[in-house]
């Protein structure tokens, strides 16, 4: 059984995460992408009305494709809400994170588990959106049925952050809602 209380104490903040493992080139891509990240006014006042503290354990790799045009999106969600406590951690040199978050058999990136404020896991997403999957599956084969959930004229990157922030919340719901929480909270 991992010690998550331990493995959240080893995480790295965002910053750190990518003076430690990744290149320049890969800090500039990583940058040039968090800046492009943009917020909605609701999505901000979202992010600021959580009320219980998630821990999110963030898996990745510098050199990663997806963990590039993802994981800034993280960062964006931290800064706006304080009840965010995320931490990153290279996919190779946390093997027993990898295989703990294991997509489809395989060590895939970025991955992220949540954690409630005691360290109990409340969730796990990766490695792609569905927004993102969508468009892969469109490139691929072409659109065989179009949804209408995401309008064309919506850029992928944003309905990335709003699937990811959908995700946020449903863990946020989820502790807001707990029993145990509630009985620990008095709330």
């Amino acid at each position: 059984m991992l010690d998550y209380a331990k493995k959240f104490d080893a995480g790295l903040e965002y910053h750190e995460f990518l003076a430690k493992h990744g290149t320049p080139e890969q800090r500039r891509r990583w940058e040039m992408v968090h800046e492009q990240v943009v917020l909605t006014d609701p999505q901000r006042a979202l992010l600021a009305s959580f009320t219980r503290d998630m821990k999110v354990l963030c898996l990745a790799g510098a050199w990663c494709g997806d963990c590039v045009n993802q994981c800034p999106i993280f960062s964006h969600f931290a800064i706006g809400s304080p009840r965010i406590h995320l931490r990153f951690y290279d996919r190779d040199v946390h093997p027993d994170l990898a295989e703990r978050l294991s997509v489809c058999g395989g060590a895939r990136v970025p991955a992220v588990l949540f954690l409630s404020e005691d360290n109990y896991q409340v969730g796990f997403y990766g490695d792609r959106t569905l927004s993102k999957y969508r468009k892969m599956v469109a490139d691929e084969f072409g659109q065989v049925c179009p949804t209408g959930l995401v309008p064309e004229t919506q850029s992928l990157l944003a309905a990335v952050t709003q699937d990811w922030l959908d995700e946020f919340e449903r863990i946020q719901l989820i502790l807001r809602t707990s029993g145990r929480l509630r009985k620990l909270h008095n709330d």
